[in-house]
Formats: C-alpha cells, structure tokens, sequence
C-alpha cells in the first residue's frame, strides 16, 4: 500500500519562506535554519535549505528551480482569508472566484514562486 504524507520544497531562503508560511498558514512549524515542517490535516509540508540538500545528498539540487509547485490549503472561509492577508506582504494572483464545481478559492505567490491556492468547498 502507498500513502502521501506531504511535499517537501527546496529554498534558498528559509526565513523568508518560513515567515510566509507562518502568515497565511497560522501556524508554527517544527524545525530550524536548514529545514521546517507545518503538520496539517493529510499530511506535511516540509521546507529544506539548498544547503541542508546538499549536505544530505550532494549533487542533489544542481540545475532545479524555485517556484513552479502549486499548493493547495483548504480554508473554512476563502473571502475572510483573502481579507486578513491584504498587505504588500502578499503578491495575490487571482481574487477569490467561484467555481460550478463548488470550489471558491484565492491564489497567491510565495516569496520563491510558487502559487499557494487558498479554497473553500461551498457545498459544505
């Protein structure tokens, strides 16, 4: 049997990403300088330094990029999130929308690229 836990980002900048995740997230992650983890319903999202990489597995993270992963967060209320993160802290790529399929959800970029997609299930 194979069962997902999370994902695990690479970065070149733990504090900045950390202190992101920390804001839309709400909660604090277990971990230090080389590498942080948020436990939430489902599984993990773990962050790891370039160097904590290397030093693991040398070799490793030559020629892989920043930014092109899209995380998904279900939030009870997508409008009220999108209201309590408005500041230029916050690099937003798409208003809160409805979708048919029940969906209302909200994107933004993280400090490294990536679209962090902030959803609320409507027929719930």
């Amino acid at each position: 049997m194979t069962s997902f836990t999370g994902v695990c980002l690479i970065t070149r900048d733990i504090p900045r990403l950390r202190s992101f995740d920390q804001q839309v997230l709400l909660i604090e992650p277990e971990g230090g300088d080389i590498h942080y983890a948020f436990s939430v319903p489902g599984g993990s999202l773990t962050i790891f330094s370039v160097e904590g990489t290397e030093e693991m597995a040398p070799g490793s993270t030559k020629d892989i990029g920043c930014g092109s992963c899209f995380l998904e967060f279900q939030v009870d209320d997508i409008d009220a999130e999108f209201a309590r993160l408005q500041s230029p802290n916050f690099q937003w790529v798409k208003p809160p929308e409805t979708y048919p399929w029940g969906r209302r959800s909200a994107w933004l970029r993280d400090p490294d690229g990536n679209i962090v997609n902030l959803y609320s299930d409507m027929d719930s």
